[in-house]
This record gives C-alpha cells, structure tokens and sequence, in this order.
C-alpha cells in the first residue's frame, strides 16, 4: 500500500489525529504493570495451546526481519487467547556462540557482559513493539541454571551409550577456529563465514548417536501432516536412508589396514558385472597401496583436491571424473574374479564405506568412468520378459541399463532370477558364506558436539591418569564456565590455558585430573529449549514431566527455513532421547511447522552481515508500533519473501489513522441504545454494512484457521473501513441505527486486535468497554447474514459471454433462466435462432445453446 492510498477525505477531518506515541506509550506501561497479562494458566480446564517463534541469538538488535516473524505469532497468540484458549507464548535467547567472542576480542568487552546487555537491549525492543511474551518464562541459554541442564543430558547420555568419544576426520573453520558438524558445512564453507573454506582435520571429539534414531527420524516424517512437505524432503534426503548390502573384496597383497575392502551396494543384483573395485581418496586402504606403490602418492593428493573443490562448489557428485589405478587387485568373492583397485575423485568417505564396485553396464557413472578408461563392460542384468522367448535371443539393452524390473543372466545360479528375489538371495548367501551381508545405510552421521571455543557449555568429562575419562558426578552440576579467560581463537580451547578450571580432582579416585576443555556445538542449547519454557524456573529437573506433557507437542513453530536440517533435526533427536529417558511421552516437539519468508531490501535477505537492516527503532519512532507490525503481515503473505518498502509502512499508519478517525467520531457509549440489540430488520443501507461486517468476520477467521493469509484479512479490514467511510451520510441520517453502529465499531477493533494492538486497546477503551481487549470472545459470523441478498452471473451463448445479470442469491434454475431470457443483451444474441438448450449452474452461471 503506498502513500497516497486510502486518501483522507473531508468527512475525516475532525479535531482529532492519530498520533501513535502516546497511545502506545500508555498501554506499554499499563500492560508492564500487569504481569499476570500474557501469562499461561498452570492448571486449566481450557485446551491448550502452544505458539512459539524460534528463539533468537542476541546480536545486539532486532532488524525488520526479526519483527515480521515475531508478529505471526503475536498475531496468532492474541488470537488464540481471544478464541479462549490457555496459551503459553514464550520468549528466549540462543546465547552461546561465536559472535560473542568476535566480540570480546574486537571490543575488550567479556562474551557474558556483551551478551546480557544485547539481551536487555533487543527484550526492551520487543517489548515496545507490544509482543505478547510471558517473561517469567525467559531463558536464556548461557545461563548455568539453564546449561546445567545440557550437562544433565549429556551425563544421561553417556550412561545410554549414546555420547561417546572417538577419533575421527571432521571439519574444521579456521576462521572460527573450531569443529563444525556437517549440517554447518554449506558449500564447502563455513556456515557462519560464507567466504571460508572448511579444512578436515584429525581430532579426538565427542559424539552424539543419532544414527540410532535415524530410521524413526525418517519413519515419523510420515506423521507430521503440519509440516512443510519442503522441510520433510530436506530432512529425508539428509537422513538418506539406503538399504543395500556390505560384501568383503580380499586384497592380494593386505597391508597395515586389513586384507579385505568392504563395499557397500544397493544393487548386489549386478555383483556379476563388477570390473573394478573403487576407493576414495581419504579410505584407509589408499595409504597402505600407496606404501606398496609411492608413484601414486602425488595422484591420490590431487583426486582428494579435486573432490574437495567440488564439495565446495557445492555438488561433489559434478566433479569431472579422473581415478588413478593402484596396481593392486581384489578378489570379488561371489565369481572369484580378479579386479583391478582404483582410487577416483568422485567416491565418498562419508557416503557406504567409502569402496564401490563399479559395475559399468549398469550405473551412470561407472559407464562414464569405464567409458574414459576403457574398462570393461558386463551386461549381467536384462528386462524382465513379458512374453515368451522369440527365439531370436536376448536383446541387450542400451546402456547404462539401470532398471529394478529386471532379470539377471551372465550370474551363475542366480541366472534368470528377478532383481528382488536375487538381492534377497545373494544377501543371504553373503552372509552365509561370512563375506557380507544385507544392510542398511545413511547419509546422516553421528552429530560431532566438541568445540574448540570459550562461549558455550563446558563438557562435563574429566580425564583421570588412573580411571581414564570419568564423568563429574551430576551432584557437582553445573561445571561453571569461568569468567576473564583470554579468548585468543587460536591453539585450541580457551579453556585449556585457566589453570583453575583445567586442574581437578578425579571424582572417582581422588586424584589429579584435568577437565575436558572443549565445550558442547551450541546447537545443544537449542534443541530443547521450548521444554524449559513450561517450567523455567524449576531448580530440581530440566521441567517437570506433568507440564510438558499438558504443553507438548508445540502447537505452531515459526521460524525460517534454513533451520530445516540443523536445529530441527537435532531437536527431534532430542526429543526422541528425552522420551526414552522417560522424561516426555511425545516423540516429535512440534505438530505443526510454518517457515515464513524472508524480507528482502536491496536485492538481498536483510541481515546485519549484509549492512542493509532497517531497525524497527526508526519505524516506531516515526510511524509508531502497530504500523511496523502491520506492513510487516500486510506487504506480502508469510509464507513469501517480503520486500521492504518503506512508504508500505507509511500506507498502514495512514489506515491506522483512518480507523482512529472513524471511532473517535462516531463512539457514543453514553447513547441509551449503545448496548441494545441489533434490530431484526434494517433498511438496505445498514444491511450492506451488517453484510459486510460478518463477511469480514468469516475471511479473518478463515484465515487464522487455514492459510495465514494475513495480508489479504488486513485488506478485507481497509475495506470494510472503506465501506463504514463511504456509509457517513447514511449515518448522519440515522439510517444505521445505533446498536448496529456499536456492533460494526467493537467487531472492527476486535478483528483489528491481533495486528495492531496498541491502537486497539486505546479504541476498545473508547467504546466504552471494560475488560482485556486480549481475553474478549473472538467475534462469531453469521452465516445467514453474510449472504448476499442478489449475486451476478455471467450469461454465455455458444460457450462465449454475451451479458452478466443480477439474481436473488438462493434463486432457482427456473428463476436464472427466466432472467436470463429477460436481459436486452441476450435477447438480441438470440434473436431468429433456434434454442437447442439451456445449460445453468445455480449461483454460476448460464449457458444457452443455440442453432
């Protein structure tokens, strides 16, 4: 909406203007002195429910981003309430991280202090914006009374076998300095520095099993009917769940690493066609071949450079195929033949085992790779007949032939079987025989937690010369991160060099000890936040078990897209361990998921890294609050990119004016017959308005049921206001009686109350009404008095529109044919031609055939 909408008309000029700041200053006040307000009922007989955007990092200020998200759910909590619901609408502070200690070393200022004091700052924003935020629910992730909780968990499980520390290759940031799981690899850069290529190094660090959940991770994505379908295909293909088989090829020459190659395979139905057994680069037989054969050394470096560069490309499987031959040979153990062992840049370590057969007849890009090194091809696999022989012989089909509806032949015994039947039987044969077996595969991997930074949750691990690594005793909870520590982002953990947190004592034995220095990925602290909301106080347990399973699963979760793998998969996980803790009874945190788009300004997603934020400070100070939310739900439907315009918020404060205008005018509390009933029957000018008004109810409460259409419920509310402005001379008449006119003037606020708060408030007071605007019945439409008394159908002759005609809303089709016949235009159309006949769809249209 621009500028010189909804034009200020002469009716409108009365003494008084909308001037926002005292009004919104007022209520700020009055509803700060009511804490009880936006509170949650603990014990209710009302059906819950719980709305909830995601939690933000305090960077120091919220932008317009932040605000659009914040009033979706502010909108639709204030509906809620209205609509007698009990709601819990929390608000936090994802406040470990990286940005903090960038902070401390770019401003001397302690990650906490920096922390706390954009934790007051971006809560004093909020909170002149009007959200409606129980605040005695805060938390803040940072804070030991809430990250003892996180060392609670990761106690509990390390008891379940489900925390467990190994060596292995993981991603490193040399810009943060730290591991990075490989969620937070984008592009072969870091998640945080976009321009940062990811290293792989070699580190001892703490794991999480997630694996041991991915199958149910994949299963339960079926029962999240409120879920993007888009969020649920990202979280399948990370999990890439792939049922195959594992078979062991015998190295002839075995070195250090074993004799055997295992492969992993979803097709062991072409085992019979493998001409080649493929490593890639970083598999740990490679350094063992390249012991036996050091000419390849400086080949295998250059295929793993080549994959890295396509990792960071951002498409690993693009990369143009090169493989270089290692001079070694493995036995496939179904025929016992001897194949040739490459080493190729497009094989994955994290992807199987790392080791392929490469069966070129039957795999894209095997044939591509046999196609450029001349291999061998093998057809061992053939459409499934669908008729008797011929007698001319098997057509070979066209390679690569990859088809499941296939047959095998040139596969001894398992000649002639079907694809099916001949994995299952080759499985079993595998197994068997000790040289493989079925199995199933992921691509999502155990969730490294180890950072090597200062700014999150200490691990609570102790490493004893004696009894090795020993867990601290959950009595000495919460191992306290200390304060003044010398944040360097270079040589490892801060932590490592503070003598009085290092230096322990063993909890087992009573000897020396030193404390794990790493602290926990902050995506930890994140995963089971919304659970604390329901009992944040709580000193004896995470929350108590009775209110979460009143409150849980959440039921509407905004947030942004791009959290589709990261934080909610791992708070699915987290909710699953929770579970079998026996904390919870639910095994998913959220019912329904709404990502909503992003604001765009400037061509690019607003974001302080992009140096093109609008602050809602401005905003506010120059249109006021509710015009900021408003724009934010009127410029674009959420589910859409939004595009900053500013005068869009000027159109809103301008509509917002309008409406104040309207009611300060026309309030008349004091009348004997404010508060009567609305007559029965009304002239024509007061029930074009009583129609209005229901059909305006029943859009915004289809909308807040359904789609979230909010930029269409502000327009049908402009219009409405349109309709009321346009009605002034009947008004002036007294032709709008006035129990009707109190009836349009409290349903228009009302309506208005989740998108504008402020001025709502103001003018329900107006009115003359007592009572919390927020805790008012949701107005109720009535049908039978949104219908439209007369309706326009179009009228076709031939198929093609001769004329439109206007007929009572329930007439019949004898009733629309009769006026139909009865139009000049129509009349004319068929004039000196036969009727063939005469089609109608009541309420459509009409369609008249003729010759």
């Amino acid at each position: 909406m621009g500028s010189d909408d909804n034009p200020v008309t002469a009716n409108e000029r009365v003494d008084e203007r909308y001037d926002p700041h005292p009004i919104e200053q007022k209520w700020s006040a009055r509803w700060e002195g009511d804490p009880a307000l936006y509170a949650a009922e603990r014990v209710s007989t009302k059906k819950k429910y719980y709305v909830l955007e995601m939690l933000p990092y305090p960077s120091g200020a919220l932008h317009m981003g932040h605000v659009r998200n914040y009033s979706i759910g502010d909108a639709l909590a204030r509906y809620m309430w209205m609509r007698g619901y009990n709601v819990l609408h929390p608000m936090g502070w994802d406040a470990f991280g990286l940005p903090a200690e960038n902070a401390a070393l770019k401003n001397n200022t302690p990650p906490r202090a920096w922390t706390l004091a954009n934790i007051g700052n971006m809560k004093a924003q909020m909170k002149r914006l009007g959200f409606s935020y129980d605040w005695a629910t805060e938390t803040a992730t940072c804070l030991p009374e809430y990250y003892r909780w996180n060392q609670w968990f990761f106690l509990k499980m390390v008891e379940k076998g489900l925390a467990y520390r190994k060596k292995s290759k993981v991603n490193w940031c040399p810009e943060c300095a730290t591991v990075l799981a490989n969620e937070q690899v984008v592009d072969g850069c870091c998640w945080r520095h976009e321009e940062t290529k990811v290293e792989i190094r070699d580190l001892e660090q703490w794991f999480l099993r997630i694996t041991q959940y991915a199958d149910e991770l994949l299963r339960d994505l079926e029962s999240l009917d409120g879920w993007p379908e888009k969020v649920k295909t990202m979280q399948r293909n990370w999990i890439g769940r792939s049922e195959g088989a594992q078979v062991d090829f015998t190295l002839e020459s075995p070195g250090p690493h074993g004799a055997k190659i295992t492969v992993f395979t979803t097709r062991i139905d072409t085992i019979f066609g493998a001409t080649s057994v493929q490593l890639a680069p970083e598999h740990p037989v490679v350094q063992d071949l390249i012991a036996a054969n050091p000419e390849i050394k400086d080949k295998v470096a250059e295929l793993q450079l080549e994959q890295q560069a396509a990792k960071d490309a951002g498409d690993a499987g693009a990369v143009e195929k090169h493989c270089v031959f290692t001079g070694a040979y493995a036995t496939n153990p179904f025929n016992g033949e001897r194949l040739p062992v490459w080493v190729a840049n497009y094989i994955l370590m994290e992807y199987g085992t790392g080791a392929i057969m490469s069966v070129p007849a039957h795999d894209e890009r095997d044939y591509e790779f046999a196609k450029k090194y001349g291999i061998e091809m093998r057809v061992v696999i053939l459409p499934r007949r669908t008729e008797e022989p011929t007698g001319d012989g098997e057509q070979e089909p066209v390679l690569p032939f990859t088809h499941e509806d296939s047959m095998l032949i040139n596969s001894g015994e398992f000649n002639e079987m079907s694809t099916p039947d001949a994995k299952a039987a080759m499985a079993r044969l595998a197994e068997q025989k000790g040289f493989g077996k079925a199995t199933v595969t992921y691509r999502l991997k155990d969730w490294g937690v180890s950072r090597q930074r200062y700014w999150g949750t200490p691990i609570p691990m102790v490493y004893c010369e004696k009894d090795g690594i020993v867990p601290v005793p959950e009595s000495q909870l919460p191992v306290i991160l200390p304060d003044n520590v010398d944040i360097t982002q270079t040589g490892g953990s801060p932590l490592s060099r503070v003598p009085a947190f290092l230096n322990t004592t063993c909890p087992k034995c009573g000897g020396p000890a030193r404390r794990e220095t790493d602290t926990m990925d902050t995506f930890v602290d994140s995963s089971w936040y919304f659970y604390r909301y329901t009992d944040a106080q709580n000193t004896n347990a995470p929350f108590d078990p009775a209110l979460a399973a009143y409150w849980f699963p959440i039921d509407q979760y905004i947030g942004g897209v791009e959290h589709a793998i990261l934080h909610l998969i791992y708070s699915r996980f987290w909710t699953k361990v929770m579970r079998d803790l026996g904390l919870i009874k639910n095994s998913e945190p959220v019912e329904r998921l709404f990502t909503q788009g992003m604001v765009i300004k400037d061509g690019a997603k607003m974001s302080k890294n992009k140096g093109n934020v609008v602050s809602p400070d401005d905003m506010v100070a120059q249109y006021g609050a509710d015009a900021a939310r408003l724009y934010s739900l009127f410029a674009a439907p959420p589910d859409r990119d939004l595009d900053w315009q500013e005068q869009g918020v000027e159109g809103c404060f301008r509509f917002l004016g309008r409406v104040y205008r309207f009611v300060t005018k026309h309030a008349k509390p004091q009348h004997p017959e404010w508060r009567a009933g609305v007559p029965a029957e009304l002239g024509p000018e007061a029930r074009v308005l009583q129609r209005k008004l229901h059909q305006t109810i029943a859009k915004i409460t289809h909308d807040f049921d359904s789609r979230w259409h909010f930029n269409t419920s502000i327009a049908a509310l402009m219009e409405l206001s349109n309709d009321l402005y346009a009605a002034e001379g009947a008004i002036r008449k007294g032709t709008v009686p006035v129990p009707l006119m109190a009836q349009l003037q409290r349903t228009l606020v009302q309506l208005l109350a989740p998108f504008a708060p402020y001025l709502m408030a103001e003018l329900w007071e107006t009115l003359g009404e007592r009572g919390t605007l927020l805790k008012q019945p949701w107005p109720v439409f009535n049908p039978a008095l949104a219908k439209e008394d007369e309706i326009e159908i179009p009228v076709q002759i031939n198929g093609k529109l001769r004329s439109r005609i206007m007929v009572s809303a329930d007439a019949n089709e004898e009733a629309a044919k009769e006026a139909a016949f009865r139009d000049e235009r129509v009349k004319a159309a068929i004039e000196g031609k036969t009727i063939v006949k005469v089609i109608i769809v009541p309420g459509k249209m009409v369609n008249i055939v003729v010759k």
